[in-house]
């Protein structure tokens, strides 16, 4: 025994299963924040609403600090700043990965848990 289908239906319905799934997903973007190690309080604290912000969208977000200067001969500033962004946000994201240099820069990656 065979079942005959129309292919012209096969095929539309397997699209509209297609596009039907591709509207439910969420894509993930990578949100990047730039700061300087000396940065002030009140800034810091905009930048961090913004880090918020991007986790509740469900998005990944980059860290990046940049040294000009003599800023290079004192890297622990950026090393602690960086370290007091990932206390502060502990508890509703999780380190992808850790601090690094590259360059000039110092880069961190976030993710929401």
């Amino acid at each position: 025994m065979c079942k005959l289908t129309d292919l012209g239906k096969l095929k539309y319905q397997s699209q509209k299963k297609a596009a039907e799934a591709r509207k439910k997903q969420k894509v993930i973007e990578i949100k990047e924040i730039k700061m300087r190690p000396n940065i002030d309080t009140h800034d810091y604290e905009v930048k961090m609403k913004a880090v918020r912000r991007f986790f509740d969208e469900g998005d990944k977000v980059k860290l990046t600090l940049r040294f000009r200067g003599r800023e290079m001969a004192h890297l622990e500033l950026g090393m602690q700043l960086l370290n007091k962004v990932r206390e502060e946000v502990t508890e509703i994201a999780k380190v992808e990965a850790e601090p690094k240099l590259e360059g000039r820069q110092m880069m961190m990656v976030l993710a929401p848990k």
